[in-house]
This record gives structure tokens, sequence and C-alpha cells, in this order.
């Protein structure tokens, strides 16, 4: 028999479905999901997350694929260095991989909160199947949880948290080791607490914080906190991609039955789809839900129920809104060669700006209150403090020279020579020195050139003060 809404159809829309009307939360019990899509699914979390754990271990060009050291100010990207004097070039790559992940959700939805955010790897791909093994699937985890205390329950429910903790544990130490890198991360394990209380508080935090979102928090992440979720009302639209609901070949909705002549559409209102979201919505109630995070999980159950009665999958797929309502094919749109046309150029620009950036990059100062100085033989001086960059993982033997005009002479004072150290900086004061001859004008620009081994590894610009003429 045909199901009749007498409630408006966005009514769904004023609330969420781990909150009820009181406001208290209502726990969730996804049903386990399986099917061709979810072992996809599964493949491609473990592989990421093989790749997460390695991460921090795994050198190019002898340092971490990335490290983001923000109380050291220093980025490790591809084994690339990134000083905050390379800002801009970090803003930028930022400002791209915004434009992308908008590009992307206009083109193809919420995919990636489904199938590569590490909150719903960790949650559906570790978490919830730690529960699966202990606690059996949804009904089993109801009842056991509905059930009085005794020993089966003390010993599932303790084990289960027990290794929420641990992998929680190997979860911070990680992230850990992606601010601070694993050299730090394992003095911090060996040496004795005391040296380092701020990391072990640091790692006790991270612990806590990361136990607190899988085992209690969970969903509420997709559907409360997270900003993108909220965003990807504004970015789709009618023409992208997103896990949908055929209503015209589903409505009206009936339940089978048997030797029944049927003459409603395809959906039997099994609920199967609702059973397994691990958000709690009914994919049914229309595309472009907030919490849906596109993870498949129902068209996997749907299509294994339209297997049983005999039916045609993809019922519930990924299609378009336009695409179900007038049966058009995916079309490219103007947002989309728009957002396309800004991603390229910023990749241009930014490729630019890598290509052309330098490994060892320097900054001359005059010293602050100091004026120019006449010497014996008729000659002009400044002071300058400089600063070098070193953004490689080799150490280099530095000297100065002028490069512009060519006459210029340089002193260091305090020593003979400078030593850039790997990921280091170094600093030093200098006499630059120039005939008067070669000064055109009282405040004239000069070029300092700093050498390694004969070879030039960097320059830059500076003024240089001298008596008027």
């Amino acid at each position: 028999m045909s199901t009749t809404k007498t409630q408006s159809p966005d009514t769904f829309r004023d609330s969420i479905a781990t909150v009820d009307a009181a406001g208290q939360r209502v726990w969730l019990y996804p049903k386990k999901p399986s099917g061709r899509l979810y072992n996809y699914r599964k493949w491609l979390s473990y592989g990421f997350l093989a790749l997460l754990f390695a991460g921090p271990w795994l050198r190019l060009n002898g340092l971490p694929l990335l490290m983001l050291n923000l109380p050291a100010r220093k980025f490790i990207i591809l084994g690339q260095i990134f000083w905050p004097q390379d800002f801009f070039i970090l803003l930028l790559a930022m400002l791209t991989f915004l434009v992308f992940i908008i590009l992307f959700t206009v083109v193809y939805g919420r995919v990636f909160c489904g199938w590569v955010c590490p909150q719903t790897i960790f949650l559906e791909m570790v978490f919830r199947r730690i529960e699966y093994w202990l606690e059996g699937d949804a009904p089993q985890q109801k009842a056991l949880d509905r059930s009085e205390l005794s020993w089966n329950k003390l010993w599932r429910k303790t084990t289960k948290h027990a290794l929420f903790l641990l992998i929680s544990f190997a979860i911070a130490n990680t992230f850990l080791a992606y601010i601070i890198g694993t050299d730090e991360l394992l003095k911090i394990v060996t040496d004795p607490p005391r040296e380092h209380l701020g990391g072990l508080a640091s790692m006790t935090l991270f612990t806590g914080v990361f136990y607190a979102v899988f085992a209690r928090f969970r969903e509420q992440v997709c559907t409360i906190a997270c900003p993108y979720g909220r965003l990807q009302g504004v970015l789709l639209d009618k023409d992208s991609l997103v896990v949908a609901y055929d209503y015209k070949r589903g409505e009206p909705r009936e339940k089978l039955r048997k030797n029944m002549l049927r003459t409603a559409g395809d959906c039997i209102a099994c609920n199967q789809c609702v059973q397994v979201c691990p958000t709690g919505i009914d994919i049914r109630n229309g595309a472009q839900q907030m919490e849906c995070t596109n993870c498949t999980a129902c068209i996997d159950a749907c299509n294994a129920i339209m297997n049983l009665v005999s039916l045609p999958e993809g019922l519930i797929r990924h299609a378009s809104e336009n695409g179900i309502e007038n049966g058009t094919r995916f079309k490219i749109t103007g947002r989309t060669k728009a957002l396309s046309g800004v991603l390229v150029l910023l990749l241009a620009i930014l490729t630019g700006l890598l290509v052309s950036r330098s490994n060892v990059q320097a900054t001359v100062l005059r010293t602050p209150g100091q004026l120019f100085q006449k010497t014996t033989h008729g000659t002009i001086t400044n002071l300058y403090n400089i600063s070098v960059i070193n953004k490689t993982n080799r150490p280099y033997p530095i000297t100065l020279r002028v490069l512009e005009p060519a006459q210029g002479q340089i002193s260091l004072v305090g020593s003979p020579g400078l030593r850039l150290p790997a990921q280091g900086i170094t600093e030093g004061v200098f006499f630059a020195e120039l005939p008067r001859t070669a000064l055109q004008r009282t405040n004239q620009k000069i070029r300092i050139g700093v050498f390694s081994n004969g070879q030039l590894i960097a320059e830059t610009n500076t003024k240089f003060l001298g008596p008027a003429r």
C-alpha cells in the first residue's frame, strides 16, 4: 500500500537525525554496510591510513614529506622547506586548494567527505569496524547498550574503549609528528618525561580529543562542527553529481507483497538506505541534504535489495537533480568553466613561483642608527646586518661579495666567513666599502651576492649612503 506524506516535503530540513525534539542526543546505530562501493571505500581508506601513519617517517631530499611546524614557523611540503618569507607561496597554495575543493564540490558534491576525509575514514573504517567486531551489527549493539550490566557487556565495552584509547594515542602521536617531526617525537618518547613536559601534555591532550571525537562526538562533527558541510548548500547546484534517490522511478512507495500485482514505484519501503546511513538521514527525502556525506552506503544497500526483488539497480545512485527530474545527462556549466579557468590560472602562478623560488634567501639591512663613514684612503663604508635562510637539507660555507657596483668590497665583522647550517639560519654583520667615484648619488642601490664554493646561490639589494657630491 502506498504511503502518503501529510507534512511539508521540506519538514525534514528543520531538524537533524541526531537530535530529538527535546534537544537530546539521539545515538545512531548504523547497520554494517556491504557492497561493491563499500569495498572500494575500504581499500581506498586502507591506502590513505597507510599513507597517513607512514607520512611523518617518509623522506624526500632527506626531509619529511609533510611537516607543519607552527611553533618554529617552518613548513616542509614534499621535501621542500618553506619559511615565513615564503608565506605568500603558502597562501597562494591554500587559495589554489580551496578553489579546487570548490570546483570538485560543484561537480561531484560532498564525495570528499565520504571517501577521503580522515574523520570519515577513521570513524567508519576503524572505530565502527571495531564495534561491529566486538558488539555485533546495529540490533546487537542496541540490545547490548540497553541490557543490564553483566560480564559479557563489561568485557566487550572495556575492550572496545581500551582499543579506542590505544588507537587515539597512535593518531595523536602521528598528528604530533606532523607538527614537530619524528626526531622530536622520538625524544619525547625516549627521554625522561620531565625533559619534555610540554610535549607529553600535547600528546595527552590530542589523545583525549581524538578519543572524544571518535567514541562520543562521531557524526556530529560532520553535521554540526564541519564548516564544509555547511558550505555545500551554497556550492551545490541542480547539475552537481550527488548521491540521489530517483523519486520518479521509486514513488509511490509500497511494501512488497507476495502474489500481489505491483502498481506502485520500485521503492519497496524496506528502509535499508536509512538503516545503513552513518548520519541517520533518509536519502529519499531529497538530494542535497546537509548531513549527507556521499558515502554511498545507501547505494549499496538499495542495489542489494533491488537484486533480491529482481528490479534494476540504480534507484539510489550518483546523479544530478536535473538529471533525475529531466532525464538530462551531466553537462559542464558556466560556473564550472569559470572555476576551472581560475584554478588553471592559480596553478600557473603557483608553479612559476615554485620554479623560481631559490633554495637560499638573503636579507640585508643597514644597521639602524649608523651613518656612512669615510676611511683614510678615501673610500666610504656602511655597516649592514645580514640574515641568510637555508631551505635545503645541506649546509653551505658562504662568502659575501658586492656585485654592483663592481668596485665594492665586503669585510665581515668578527669572523672571516659564515657557515649556513642545513634547514637553518645564519646571521652576521659586515662593512660594505665603495670608492667615492662609484657613488652616483647620496642614497644608492647596491647588489650583494652570497657565494658558496665560488657559486652564486643568492643575491639581494640594499641601499648605500654616501656624502653629497
